[in-house]
């Protein structure tokens, strides 16, 4: 009985270890045979628009607007 117990107890552990292990293998290899060369296209799949293949590369994200800093008078 105490062994079942035992069971009971680590399966739901080694299968969520077992799934995040899967899915980031899926993600590294996903990752790894992108091909950038291709520029993608957009596809109408049941009236909804998708862009399919391509990826983006970090140099064509918009830049992060610099702030200058406000000094606030703080006032207890």
């Amino acid at each position: 009985m105490a062994l079942a117990r035992r069971f009971t107890t680590v399966f739901p552990l080694v299968g969520a270890v077992a799934t995040a292990v899967a899915l980031t293998g899926a993600a590294f290899f996903t990752v790894a045979h992108a091909d950038c060369a291709d520029t993608g296209r957009y596809v109408v799949r049941d009236g909804v628009v998708e862009l399919v293949g391509g990826c983006v590369d970090g140099a064509d994200l918009p830049a992060v607007p610099k702030l200058d800093t406000v000094p606030y008078a703080v006032q207890p």
